[in-house]
Protein backbone atom coordinates (compact mmCIF):
# COMPACT_ATOMS: atom_id res chain seq x y z
CA UNK A 1 0.00 0.00 0.00
CA UNK A 2 1.34 3.40 -1.00
CA UNK A 3 1.53 6.34 1.37
CA UNK A 4 -0.45 9.37 0.21
CA UNK A 5 1.81 12.14 -1.03
CA UNK A 6 0.92 15.35 0.83
CA UNK A 7 2.44 18.51 -0.50
CA UNK A 8 2.18 21.61 1.63
CA UNK A 9 2.67 24.75 -0.39
CA UNK A 10 3.37 28.33 0.50
CA UNK A 11 -0.28 29.30 0.11
CA UNK A 12 -1.45 26.73 2.62
CA UNK A 13 1.16 27.87 5.14
CA UNK A 14 0.30 31.57 4.65
CA UNK A 15 -3.45 30.92 4.92
CA UNK A 16 -2.92 28.80 8.05
CA UNK A 17 -0.83 31.55 9.64
CA UNK A 18 -3.37 34.24 8.73
CA UNK A 19 -6.21 32.16 10.11
CA UNK A 20 -4.28 31.60 13.34
CA UNK A 21 -3.49 35.34 13.60
CA UNK A 22 -7.16 36.21 13.06
CA UNK A 23 -8.24 33.72 15.72
CA UNK A 24 -5.68 35.09 18.18
CA UNK A 25 -6.76 38.69 17.48
CA UNK A 26 -10.42 37.82 18.03
CA UNK A 27 -9.57 35.99 21.27
CA UNK A 28 -7.46 38.89 22.60
CA UNK A 29 -10.17 41.40 21.66
CA UNK A 30 -12.82 39.29 23.40
CA UNK A 31 -10.73 38.76 26.54
CA UNK A 32 -9.86 42.46 26.83
CA UNK A 33 -13.46 43.51 26.39
CA UNK A 34 -14.57 41.15 29.16
CA UNK A 35 -12.15 42.59 31.71
CA UNK A 36 -13.37 46.19 31.40
CA UNK A 37 -16.52 46.72 33.47
CA UNK A 38 -19.18 48.88 31.86
CA UNK A 39 -20.47 51.53 34.22
CA UNK A 40 -23.49 53.54 33.15
CA UNK A 41 -23.04 57.25 32.93
CA UNK A 42 -26.12 58.75 34.55
CA UNK A 43 -25.18 62.36 34.20
CA UNK A 44 -22.21 64.46 33.27
CA UNK A 45 -20.21 65.56 36.27
CA UNK A 46 -18.36 68.27 34.36
CA UNK A 47 -19.32 70.51 31.54
CA UNK A 48 -17.53 69.19 28.50
CA UNK A 49 -17.30 70.92 25.18
CA UNK A 50 -16.59 68.84 22.12
CA UNK A 51 -17.02 71.64 19.66
CA UNK A 52 -20.03 72.95 17.85
CA UNK A 53 -23.04 70.64 18.00
CA UNK A 54 -25.35 70.53 15.04
CA UNK A 55 -28.82 69.06 15.52
CA UNK A 56 -30.45 67.44 12.53
CA UNK A 57 -34.02 66.21 12.55
CA UNK A 58 -34.86 63.19 10.41
CA UNK A 59 -38.52 64.22 10.21
CA UNK A 60 -39.48 66.93 7.70
CA UNK A 61 -41.42 69.89 9.05
CA UNK A 62 -44.49 68.90 7.03
CA UNK A 63 -44.77 65.67 9.04
CA UNK A 64 -44.25 67.42 12.36
CA UNK A 65 -47.90 68.49 12.44
CA UNK A 66 -49.20 64.92 12.23
CA UNK A 67 -47.25 63.12 14.99
CA UNK A 68 -49.02 59.72 15.06
CA UNK A 69 -47.78 58.37 11.70
CA UNK A 70 -44.32 59.74 12.47
CA UNK A 71 -44.02 57.49 15.53
CA UNK A 72 -44.64 54.42 13.38
CA UNK A 73 -42.30 55.83 10.73
CA UNK A 74 -39.60 56.26 13.37
CA UNK A 75 -39.86 52.62 14.42
CA UNK A 76 -39.79 51.58 10.78
CA UNK A 77 -36.76 53.80 10.19
CA UNK A 78 -34.69 52.13 12.90
CA UNK A 79 -35.69 48.63 11.78
CA UNK A 80 -34.85 49.46 8.17
CA UNK A 81 -31.56 51.13 9.15
CA UNK A 82 -30.49 48.05 11.11
CA UNK A 83 -31.44 45.80 8.21
CA UNK A 84 -29.51 47.95 5.72
CA UNK A 85 -26.48 48.05 8.01
CA UNK A 86 -26.54 44.26 8.45
CA UNK A 87 -26.87 43.66 4.72
CA UNK A 88 -23.99 45.99 3.88
CA UNK A 89 -21.77 44.45 6.56
CA UNK A 90 -22.60 40.94 5.32
CA UNK A 91 -21.66 41.98 1.78
CA UNK A 92 -18.35 43.38 3.04
CA UNK A 93 -17.62 40.15 4.92
CA UNK A 94 -18.45 38.06 1.84
CA UNK A 95 -16.16 40.23 -0.26
CA UNK A 96 -13.31 39.79 2.22
CA UNK A 97 -13.93 36.03 2.34
CA UNK A 98 -13.90 35.76 -1.44
CA UNK A 99 -10.64 37.70 -1.55
CA UNK A 100 -9.09 35.42 1.07
CA UNK A 101 -10.22 32.26 -0.72
CA UNK A 102 -9.41 33.53 -4.18
CA UNK A 103 -5.91 32.09 -4.41
CA UNK A 104 -4.64 34.83 -6.72
CA UNK A 105 -3.40 37.09 -3.94
CA UNK A 106 0.09 37.57 -2.62
CA UNK A 107 1.12 37.24 1.01
CA UNK A 108 1.01 41.00 1.56
CA UNK A 109 -2.48 41.24 0.08
CA UNK A 110 -3.63 38.38 2.30
CA UNK A 111 -2.26 40.10 5.39
CA UNK A 112 -3.94 43.37 4.40
CA UNK A 113 -7.24 41.55 3.83
CA UNK A 114 -6.97 39.81 7.21
CA UNK A 115 -6.29 43.13 8.93
CA UNK A 116 -9.30 44.66 7.16
CA UNK A 117 -11.44 41.77 8.40
CA UNK A 118 -10.25 42.32 11.97
CA UNK A 119 -10.91 46.08 11.69
CA UNK A 120 -14.40 45.43 10.32
CA UNK A 121 -15.22 43.05 13.18
CA UNK A 122 -13.93 45.59 15.71
CA UNK A 123 -16.13 48.32 14.18
CA UNK A 124 -19.19 46.06 14.28
CA UNK A 125 -18.51 45.19 17.92
CA UNK A 126 -17.96 48.86 18.84
CA UNK A 127 -21.21 49.87 17.12
CA UNK A 128 -23.13 47.33 19.18
CA UNK A 129 -21.54 48.43 22.45
CA UNK A 130 -22.19 52.12 21.74
CA UNK A 131 -25.82 51.44 20.80
CA UNK A 132 -26.30 49.50 24.06
CA UNK A 133 -24.70 52.26 26.11
CA UNK A 134 -26.85 54.95 24.49
CA UNK A 135 -30.04 52.96 25.07
CA UNK A 136 -28.98 52.35 28.69
CA UNK A 137 -28.99 56.12 29.21
CA UNK A 138 -32.73 56.29 28.58
CA UNK A 139 -32.90 56.90 24.83
CA UNK A 140 -35.68 54.95 23.12
CA UNK A 141 -33.62 53.70 20.17
CA UNK A 142 -30.48 54.48 18.21
CA UNK A 143 -28.34 53.32 15.32
CA UNK A 144 -24.57 53.92 15.21
CA UNK A 145 -22.43 53.97 12.06
CA UNK A 146 -18.64 53.83 12.45
CA UNK A 147 -16.11 53.92 9.63
CA UNK A 148 -12.87 54.36 11.54
CA UNK A 149 -12.54 58.12 11.00
CA UNK A 150 -16.03 59.28 11.88
CA UNK A 151 -19.09 58.30 13.87
CA UNK A 152 -22.71 58.97 12.98
CA UNK A 153 -25.52 58.37 15.46
CA UNK A 154 -29.25 58.48 14.80
CA UNK A 155 -31.16 58.75 18.08
CA UNK A 156 -34.91 58.53 18.66
CA UNK A 157 -35.80 61.34 21.03
CA UNK A 158 -38.26 64.15 21.50
CA UNK A 159 -35.96 67.16 21.44
CA UNK A 160 -32.26 66.49 21.80
CA UNK A 161 -30.74 68.69 24.51
CA UNK A 162 -27.11 69.85 24.37
CA UNK A 163 -26.33 67.84 27.52
CA UNK A 164 -27.73 64.73 25.80
CA UNK A 165 -25.52 65.38 22.77
CA UNK A 166 -22.50 65.78 25.05
CA UNK A 167 -23.40 62.53 26.81
CA UNK A 168 -23.64 60.68 23.48
CA UNK A 169 -20.32 62.13 22.33
CA UNK A 170 -18.75 61.11 25.63
CA UNK A 171 -20.01 57.54 25.20
CA UNK A 172 -18.66 57.38 21.65
CA UNK A 173 -15.28 58.77 22.65
CA UNK A 174 -15.04 56.24 25.49
CA UNK A 175 -15.36 53.37 22.99
CA UNK A 176 -13.57 54.54 19.83
CA UNK A 177 -10.92 57.06 18.96
CA UNK A 178 -12.38 59.59 16.56
CA UNK A 179 -12.07 63.33 16.69
CA UNK A 180 -15.06 65.09 18.26
CA UNK A 181 -15.52 67.14 15.07
CA UNK A 182 -16.20 63.91 13.16
CA UNK A 183 -19.09 62.84 15.39
CA UNK A 184 -22.50 63.65 13.93
CA UNK A 185 -25.70 63.17 15.91
CA UNK A 186 -29.02 63.03 14.10
CA UNK A 187 -32.39 63.17 15.79
CA UNK A 188 -35.30 61.03 14.69
CA UNK A 189 -38.63 61.36 16.45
Amino acid sequence: MKKPNIIIGKRQIVLSCLTAMLAIAVYINYSLSQTQPVTPVTELTQDRSYGETEFVSAMPETQAVNAEPAADAGADYFAQARLNKTVSRDEAVQTLQSIMGGGDITGDEAVTTALNAVELSNLIESEGRIESLIRSQGFADCVVYLDGDSAKVVVRTEGLEPKDAALIKDLILSEVSVTPENIRIFEAT
